[in-house]
């Protein structure tokens, strides 16, 4: 009893020393709040650790504490950073750091270029809420040592996150994260840490007139423009920019899903931001069964995901990240595009197929664009998520911008010869298979269920799956030849369908993610729609065993 009020005692200690250094009034309040009412359980919570700042840079839930999104957080991240920098001989150079329109992402740019400035490196902040896509790209035209962009992406309304790109602009990896931990950890008192009110650079619109002009490396000169378009910017930043792109290149101005137009931290028409999730497309497939466009395209909050959905007999379809990242390479390969196309392990293998068929080059790296963007000539890069880097020249990332821009031109260059985006997949699936994917999501709120369940799979592998037969497990966090350790277990199944299965802990979300993909032969086009239906049936019933085999 008396070792359990004394952990509160110093529990209480601490979190008053916190409350003492906190800059912002309104999370010292809600500290305060709970402090006076001895919460003690919501305490322990906030001060159990510190957010673990890695390759994904930091994330998390606004709040107050260390275990929290909030601007002592933030400074010391900045600070660590900036020490990072310098001892990597980059004193003086430029940081650019750009933001999102959640709550406190302009507070947490301010003071990132606040600490940038004060540490004796140059800032420049970009002027209010921009993609961050314009931030990737600023990096590389600005000359920059290293970029910030504040955003949670799709993540819930009360969530906040840190994203760090150096120099190549491309975001960082190991050994960086760890060492900018380091430096984090290193910081001691926040009234160490110099912050001036002013002298860093505050950008206006001509890095935003730059990257648009930059676009036209995405279409070919004189190519069709005539689709029509419903756009959601799923209450993000993505509406001007899209919009400023598409009248730049000629092509119909979207119709906007009002409701969803405008930047809205509270994201109130949707129950997570992100369009892959269920119901977020409802606004905009309501408004496109009211216009009739051509194809509907979504961006998520800080859009750098492009999301694509088509009409069919039954309504609208939203595509697969598998499917556009298919569709956008057949297209970059039939506008003689050349280089290498790359893919993380848990997308698609039809891209290795379309690259071998078309003779360019093809590689696989781990999950993320960290990775992606780094490889040796890449061309063209995409992910599941929804996430395509169609101009890695201009932006190293994922960018739902001139993703969107590509889209379109296909779409158009497509309705000219009175053919569609499903014809087109449609015929990839007759040249390459039909190659169905699907995901096995589970949300949790408490981590350790993702950690039973791995552990679940390593101490007792299934043999079998939807009665195909596990001819390969790899436990990729031992590595391979081709890829670093992370992570994650990979299966091959027996037998014509060549399906293979990924399981792995999300980066971003506290989801156990399992990725799936089923390849059915077609002969003919006669027999499309019964492989669709068998694809499906086999993806169904790996889920089902999956699940068993991690017992959730």
């Amino acid at each position: 009893m008396q070792e359990q009020a004394q952990a509160q005692d110093d529990l209480i200690i601490r979190a008053q020393a916190w409350l003492a250094e906190d800059p912002d009034p309104e999370t010292a309040a809600e500290l305060a709040a709970l402090i006076g009412a001895g919460d003690t359980a919501e305490l322990a919570d906030r001060f159990s650790g510190t957010l673990q700042f890695g390759t994904a840079g930091l994330r998390g839930e606004i709040g107050a504490g260390p275990m929290r999104m909030n601007r002592g957080v933030v400074i010391r991240a900045a600070a660590g950073l900036a020490a990072y920098l310098k001892a990597q001989g980059h004193d003086g150079g430029l940081v650019v750091v750009g933001y999102d329109a959640r709550y406190k992402s302009a507070d947490f740019a301010r003071d990132t270029a606040a600490v940038m400035t004060g540490a004796g490196l140059r800032a420049a902040l970009l002027p209010r809420p921009l993609p961050t896509p314009v931030l990737a790209y600023a990096i590389r035209h600005l000359g920059a040592v290293a970029g910030v962009e504040v955003t949670a992406s799709h993540n819930p309304p009360r969530d906040n996150g840190y994203k760090v790109y150096l120099g190549d602009g491309s975001q960082i990896v190991s050994p960086a994260d760890t060492e900018i931990a380091a430096q984090i950890a290193a910081v001691e008192k926040l009234a160490d840490v110099p912050r001036p009110e002013s002298g860093w650079q505050e950008l206006g619109d001509e890095v935003l007139e730059a990257y648009l002009a930059r676009t036209d490396a995405v279409l070919t000169l004189g190519s069709p423009r005539g689709v029509r378009t419903v756009y959601t910017a799923m209450h993000g930043v993505g509406k001007d920019v899209v919009m400023a792109a598409f009248a730049r290149h000629g092509f119909p101005e979207p119709v906007l899903v009002a409701e969803q137009a405008e930047p809205d931290p509270a994201f109130p028409t949707v129950a997570f931001p992100n369009p892959e999730e269920p119901g977020a497309m409802d606004l905009a497939f309501a408004k496109a069964a009211e216009v009739q466009p051509d194809i509907v395209i979504a961006n998520d909050p800080d859009a750098d995901r492009c999301a694509v959905a088509v009409p069919t007999a039954d309504g609208w379809r939203m595509l697969r990240g598998d499917e556009v990242g298919a569709l956008l390479a057949a297209h970059l390969v039939h506008k003689g595009a050349r280089g290498v196309f790359a893919e993380s392990i848990v997308s698609s293998s039809l891209l290795g197929r379309i690259a071998e068929a078309a003779g360019v080059g093809y590689e696989e790296t781990l999950t993320g664009f960290k990775w992606i963007a780094r490889v040796e000539g890449l061309r063209y890069g995409y992910e599941e998520a929804l996430g395509y880097c169609v101009d890695p020249e201009g932006v190293r990332d994922k960018d739902g911008v001139t993703a969107a821009l590509l889209v379109a031109e296909l779409a158009s260059v497509l309705k000219e010869q009175g053919r569609t985006l499903t014809d087109l997949l449609d015929d990839l699936a007759m040249a390459h298979g039909l190659h169905a994917t699907d995901q096995l999501s589970v949300r949790v709120s408490d981590l350790s269920v993702i950690a039973d369940a791995m552990a679940a799979l390593r101490a007792q592998p299934p043999v079998s799956l939807a009665g195909l037969r596990v001819v390969s497990a790899e436990d990729l966090s031992k590595g391979t030849e081709s890829l670093p350790p992370t992570d994650g277990l990979r299966y091959y199944l027996d037998g014509a369908y060549k399906a293979r299965v990924i399981a792995r802990p999300s980066g971003t979300e506290p989801k156990l993610k399992c990725y799936l993909e089923v390849v059915v032969p077609v002969a003919e086009a006669s027999d499309l729609a019964a492989a669709r239906v068998r694809g499906q049936e086999v993806l169904d019933a790996i889920k089902k065993d999956l699940s068993a085999a991690m017992g959730i």
